[in-house]
Order: C-alpha cells, then sequence, then structure tokens
C-alpha cells in the first residue's frame, strides 16, 4: 500500500487513479469477438465458451430441469438468505414507483410524463470463482417492479457445463425469464446482437472485468443502452480516532477479496490510527482463504492522511468512490458533505457488504470516478420517460404567438405553419 500525508492539491488527481490496463489493445481484441458474434451467432458464442470459460457446450439456454435441479440442490439457509434479501431488496426498489402528476402550464396547455418500462432488458451476472447470485437479486427485481416483459440473464457456466445453483435460484425467485450459460465478452455480444436463441435486449446490465466493461462501452456507442460504466470494484473509508480499526480493516478486506483490480482506500485525519488499522489488517489477513488474492489488490491500495475533515472530504468527492464509508464520530455530519459516490454507508455498524447483499440498497454502481456524473441502478434504470401533453383550442390559441415568434425567428417556417393553419381553422 501506498502511504500519502498530506499531499497536496495537485497530486490529488494522480492519487485518485486506478489500476490501469492497455485499453488500446483491449478495445480492438474485444471489438474483433464482437464483431464474429454479430455475424456468426450462435456458432461464435459456442467456440468462445470452449476457448474462454473451458467448457464445450450443447445448449446455450438453462433448460426447466435445470433450474428445477438447483432449487433442490441449494442450502435451506441459503435458500433463506435469499428470500429475506429479495424482500429487503423488493421493498426498497418498489418505493421508488411514481404516479403520473399532470401539469397545466398555462391554461388549456397540459403537460405530464409517464414511466414506462424497457421491454427487453440483459443482465450480466459474473461467476467464475465467486458466482454473484446477489447480482442477479440486485438487477432482476427492479426489473420485475419496473414491467419488463424480458428479463435476459446471462452468466458463465463452470467446466462441467452448469449454472451455480444459488445463481439459478435467485434468477427464478427474482424473476428472470431466460437464462443463458453465457461469460465475458460473449455474453454481451449475445445480448446486443441476437442469435438464434438469445433474443437481442435494449438495454444491457451488470458489472463485470475489463473484458465484460470494454464490450459494454463498445455496444453502447450505436448498437445497445447500458447501465453505466463500471469496472472493478471500489471501496474509501474515512476514519478518524473513534473508528474500531477492525471494523476499517474488514470493509478494506472485504473490497480487496473481490479480485486483484480492485482498490480500497483508507482517509483519515489521524496519522496514529494507521499504524492500528495496518496491525487490524495483517491479523485479518492472514486468516482469508482468498488471501492471496487480496494481497494483489492491497498493492494498489492507498491509505491517505489529510490535515482536517474539510479537506479529507474535498478530496473524497474528487476520488468519487463506488462504495464510501463514513465511521467517523461526526458520520451523519460528513454525510453532509458527500457530493460523488456511487453508495454510502453511515456508521460503525454499516458493512459494505450489507449494500452488497441484503439490507435493500443496490450494489451495483459506478466505479472509476463516474460518481461524479452517473447513479447507480436503481427503478429508474429500467424506465423510460416519455411526455405527453394535451392542448385544448383556447390553449393553443394562447400560445400560438409565443410560439410562431420563436419559429419565425429560427427560419422554420413549416413549424411556424403547423400552429398558423390552425389558428386560421378555429377563426
Amino acid at each position: 500500500m501506498n502511504l500519502y500525508i498530506e499531499p497536496q492539491k495537485e497530486q490529488w488527481k494522480d492519487i485518485c487513479k486506478r489500476p490501469a490496463f492497455d485499453f488500446q489493445n483491449l478495445s480492438t481484441n474485444v471489438s474483433a469477438i464482437l464483431a464474429d458474434i454479430s455475424n456468426r451467432g450462435d456458432k461464435a458464442l459456442i467456440e468462445y465458451e470452449e476457448k474462454f470459460d473451458n467448457v464445450r457446450l450443447n445448449n446455450i439456454k438453462v433448460s426447466e430441469s435445470e433450474i428445477e435441479e438447483a432449487e433442490q440442490l441449494i442450502d435451506s439457509k441459503l435458500k433463506k438468505a435469499i428470500d429475506v434479501a429479495y424482500e429487503n431488496i423488493y421493498a426498497f426498489h418498489s418505493s421508488q414507483l411514481n404516479g403520473i402528476n399532470k401539469v397545466e402550464t398555462m391554461p388549456g396547455v397540459v403537460c405530464w410524463q409517464k414511466s414506462i418500462a424497457i421491454d427487453k432488458v440483459g443482465l450480466y451476472v459474473p461467476g467464475g470463482n465467486a458466482p454473484l447470485f446477489s447480482t442477479v437479486l440486485m438487477l432482476a427485481i427492479p426489473a420485475k417492479i419496473a414491467g419488463c416483459s424480458q428479463i435476459l440473464v446471462c452468466t458463465p457456466p463452470g467446466t462441467d457445463g452448469k449454472i451455480s445453483p444459488s445463481i439459478l435460484y435467485a434468477a427464478k425467485v427474482a424473476g428472470a425469464t431466460d437464462i443463458f450459460k453465457l461469460g465475458g465478452v460473449q455474453a454481451i455480444g449475445a445480448m446486443t446482437y441476437g442469435t438464434d436463441t438469445v433474443p437481442a435486449t435494449y438495454k444491457i446490465f451488470g458489472p463485470g472485468n475489463q473484458y465484460v466493461t470494454m464490450a459494454k462501452q463498445i455496444v453502447s456507442q450505436r448498437d445497445v443502452a447500458i447501465d453505466m460504466p463500471a469496472g472493478p470494484s471500489e471501496v474509501l473509508v474515512i476514519a478518524d480516532e473513534y473508528s474500531n480499526p477492525d471494523f476499517v480493516a474488514t470493509d478494506f478486506l472485504s473490497q480487496a477479496e473481490h479480485g486483484a483490480d480492485s482498490q480500497s482506500v483508507l482517509v483519515t485525519t489521524e496519522l496514529a490510527f494507521v499504524e492500528k488499522f495496518k496491525f487490524a489488517l495483517e491479523k485479518q489477513l492472514n486468516k482469508l482463504p482468498r488471501k492471496d488474492l487480496a494481497e494483489s489488490s492491497l498493492n494498489n491500495s492507498k491509505i491517505v492522511v489529510l490535515k482536517d475533515k474539510n479537506t479529507l472530504m474535498d478530496f473524497t468527492n474528487e476520488y468519487a468512490p463506488e462504495h464510501l464509508i463514513i465511521q467517523t464520530e461526526d458520520y451523519i455530519n460528513l454525510a453532509q458533505k458527500v457530493r460523488n459516490a456511487g453508495s454510502v454507508f453511515l456508521g460503525p455498524f454499516t458493512p459494505e457488504s450489507a449494500g452488497d447483499y441484503a439490507s435493500g440498497t443496490n450494489h451495483t454502481l459506478p466505479t472509476n470516478g463516474y460518481a461524479k456524473s452517473f447513479n447507480g441502478v436503481n427503478l429508474d434504470s429500467f424506465m423510460k420517460k416519455v411526455t405527453f401533453q394535451e392542448i385544448s383550442k383556447s390553449g393553443l390559441i394562447s400560445l400560438a404567438e409565443t410560439i410562431e415568434v420563436m419559429a419565425e425567428n429560427e427560419s422554420l417556417i413549416a413549424h411556424k405553419n403547423a400552429v398558423s393553419v390552425r389558428i386560421e381553422n378555429i377563426n
């Protein structure tokens, strides 16, 4: 880990950098795979699954019998945990439903906005070493509440050609309509272009590694909408002399074990706290099953000591973390100063893993500083806003001159005539 003590603002940009990749080569390779999938469909998907996921598939789509088998295999405690998480996530996201509010902007001119579900959505769920069944809940539940008619899930299978039972059970509970054994770039390509087996979708959601992130960014340029640019996970923890170093260390490591390209950052005004934190971190690290992975991630991690709380919050907003944990004594006060963050966790008893799994908020969040301009996934992410308006005869008479003058001054005479002809007809 790198330690920075009262760095100047000129240094902040470099400190805030995330792990870098060779995006030029990455873009070239991913684009070639996407083009191949667009041209050859299912045949390309099967070949890439064999190449990248080491499995030769006969059927890409998960069958009903496989889903039923998974429900029998899943541990009863895990099943109960998924059910509880479902209820909390459903409660939080259903609270975001909005009614229609009609506004009469002037007499006879009524305008309103209506939320309408995106018909077809594609959800990418990472698999591999840690199948993220929680991501199924985070994406499929709001899609179901929104009213999306087709909810596709793509997730990589194991070398035995099967999907984790936990993912299949979560997908069934959350309301997924179709599940496919596809990982990485091939999953994004299938949901973008469609094949004989996989329907094309209108918007793609979900986190992933740098290949998935690059694929989503490429297809979003002209082919399909995406939720946000989302790459390797990250957390920033704010601590002071009142913070529990063991708690802070757990939050640091819970992010580090995601992968070698994850990043954890500690920001504090107390240099004395750093040594306590390092001791707690080392003690906990040695007990982790994924110790090697977490250690690799810690090479990207940073500790930043700043002179006061105002400077600390300025730095935090510049970093714009995916996950922001505030464990200081005055956490409520500091929370009021948050401008850029994906999701914020307040106080000593609010671990980031609560939001990852079961408190109710969504864990699909902007990374790499995109929290400055993007929010995390919510109910609105699965809907589009359509505006309506209705103008009465008297309303058009009142508004006519305004429209005509504006249209004429933009030299758009047909626009003006659309009003003028109606007024003449009225008179």
